[in-house]
C-alpha cells in the first residue's frame, strides 16, 4: 500500500456526498479517489459524520475491485493509497446508476405494488437510474439511455455501449453474489457506475463499490442486514445507533477480505502416454494457469505399464485435494479408459491428434466401454476450460474467472459487430 504523501496531489476535480476526486500531478491519466467520513441517505436529506467510515469504505472498495480484476473484469481501480484513498484511471463518468436485483425489496416494492418483499428474480432484474439529485434520480429505460446521446470523454454512448454496461453489471453482480454466498450472505441487490477511460476511451467499471452500494443479508435474513439500509431505517440518529451502523460497516469490511481467498484445494493432473506428448501437455498446463488451477504433468503408458499408471493415479487420491485427470494419449487411447475405470475423479481425454491418423485415432477416445464416463475434447484450452467448469462448482474464484470470460467473449463479438456495421 502506498502512502498519499508519495503523490503530488493537484486540484480537486469533483466532490460527491461520500468522496472527493483529485488530480495526480506527474501521473497523467490517473486520479486519486478519497473517501469521506460522511454517511448519507435519501440524496443527502439525511447526513451524518461517522468517524472511520472513510477507511472502512476504502478497505471494502479495494477488496471488491481486486476480486473483480483478478476475475478479469475491467475496472478503473489501480492501487490503494493510504487508508482512505486509492488511485484510479481518470474516467469521464456516465451519469447512469445501474442496479441489479436478485430479491425484491426497497424502492422496487414502492414502484411495483403487489410484489411481495422477498420475490426472487431469475435472471436478476436490471434497472437504470439517471443521476439527477434534484429529481431524486429518476428511473430510465434502456431506450431513454440510448436516446440521451451521451458523449463521455469522446465516446458516443449508443446501443452497443449500453448493452455492454448492462451485461457487465449482471456479471459483476453474479460474481459478487457467488462470492458472498461463501460467507452465508445473500447479495440482495447492488448499484454500480461506469466511466469512459480518458486515455483508452474504453468503458470501465468505475466509482466505488462499498457498503453503500448493496444490500447484504446474512443467512438471507433481512433482520440481520449489514448494509446502509440500517442507517436509512433509523427513526432517530443517536450516538448509540451510529455505533451499530459503524459496527455493521466494519463487519462487512472484514468479511469482504474472505472473498479474495478460497478454502478449496484443487489440481489438474495431466498424464501423457509418452514424452512426445509433452508439448500438448504443456499447453494444457498453461491454460490451467489462466484459471488459477495448479497443474502437474506425468508420463505413463496404460498399455506398456498399466501397474505404474495405476500407482501414479493412486498418488493423487486420498489427500483431500479435488483432482481432475487429463489423459493425453494418441493412436490407441487406453489411458483415459483405464483411469476412468479405476478412479472416482473426473477424467478428460485430450488426445494429440495427428494429421495422418487423426480421424481413426479419435474413436479410441470416443467409444468407451460400458460403465466408463470419460469426456473427450481435442484442444488443450478446452481441457483446461472443462476442468475449470468442474472446479467452479465449488470454488467461487474459478467460477468468477469463467463468468468474466463469458462476458469478455460476448463484448468482443458485440464490438466486432459494431465495427463491421460502421465500415
Amino acid at each position: 500500500m502506498e502512502n498519499i504523501e508519495e503523490h503530488k496531489i493537484g486540484k480537486k476535480l469533483n466532490e460527491g456526498k461520500t468522496k472527493e476526486v483529485y488530480e495526480l500531478l506527474g501521473c497523467p491519466g490517473q486520479v486519486l479517489i478519497k473517501s469521506k467520513d460522511q454517511i448519507t441517505a435519501g440524496n443527502a436529506a439525511r447526513k451524518d459524520q461517522m468517524v472511520g467510515k472513510a477507511a472502512i469504505s476504502t478497505k471494502t472498495t479495494v477488496s471488491v475491485f481486486r476480486l473483480l480484476q483478478d476475475a478479469g473484469i475491467k475496472t478503473a481501480f489501480e492501487k490503494q493509497c493510504g487508508e482512505t484513498a486509492f488511485v484510479a484511471a481518470n474516467c469521464h463518468m456516465i451519469p447512469i446508476e445501474w442496479v441489479c436485483r436478485r430479491v425484491a425489496t426497497g424502492s422496487f416494492l414502492k414502484r411495483n405494488p403487489g410484489v411481495k418483499e422477498g420475490f426472487k428474480f431469475f435472471p436478476p432484474k436490471m434497472e437504470m437510474f439517471f443521476k439527477d439529485d434534484a429529481n431524486n434520480d429518476p428511473q430510465w429505460s434502456k431506450e431513454q439511455v440510448i436516446e440521451a446521446h451521451f458523449n463521455c470523454g469522446g465516446l458516443q454512448i449508443e446501443r452497443c455501449e449500453v448493452d455492454i454496461m448492462n451485461r457487465t453489471t449482471l456479471a459483476v453482480f453474479e460474481i459478487l453474489e457467488k462470492a458472498w454466498a461463501t460467507q452465508d450472505c445473500t447479495l440482495v441487490d447492488m448499484k454500480v457506475e461506469f466511466g469512459v477511460c480518458a486515455s483508452t476511451k474504453e468503458i470501465l467499471l468505475a466509482d466505488v463499490i462499498d457498503n453503500d452500494s448493496w444490500r447484504l443479508w446474512p443467512l438471507g435474513d433481512r433482520s440481520l442486514q449489514k448494509d446502509k439500509q440500517v442507517y436509512r431505517d433509523l427513526k432517530e440518529v443517536t450516538p448509540e445507533a451510529m455505533q451499530v451502523v459503524k459496527r455493521n460497516f466494519e463487519w462487512v469490511a472484514e468479511r469482504v477480505q474472505n472473498l479474495l481467498v478460497t478454502k478449496s484445494s484443487k489440481r489438474v493432473v495431466v498424464i501423457m502416454g509418452s514424452s512426445s506428448d509433452l508439448g500438448h501437455g504443456q499447453k494444457i498446463k498453461q491454460a490451467c494457469a489462466n484459471y488459477g488451477i495448479p497443474c502437474e504433468l506425468r508420463i505413463s503408458s496404460a498399455h506398456k505399464g498399466t501397474d505404474e499408471t495405476l500407482k501414479i493415479k493412486a498418488e493423487y487420491e486420498g489427500d483431500g485435494v479435488h483432482t481432475v485427470f487429463v489423459a493425453v494419449a494418441g493412436r490407441s487411447n487406453g489411458l483415459g479408459p483405464v483411469l476412468s475405470g479405476n478412479t472416482t475423479c473426473p477424467v478428460i481425454n485430450c488426445p494429440p491428434i495427428s494429421a495422418d491418423w487423426g480421424a481413426e485415432d479419435i474413436w479410441s477416445s470416443l467409444r468407451m466401454p460400458s460403465g466408463l464416463g470419460c469426456s473427450t475434447v481435442l484442444f488443450p484450452e478446452a481441457a483446461a476450460l472443462f476442468a475449470a467448469q468442474i472446479f467452479g462448482q465449488f470454488d467461487h474464484l474459478v467460477w468468477a474467472k469463467l463468468r468474466a470470460n463469458i462476458l469478455k467473449n460476448w463484448i468482443s463479438l458485440k464490438q466486432a459487430d459494431k465495427q463491421l456495421r460502421n465500415m
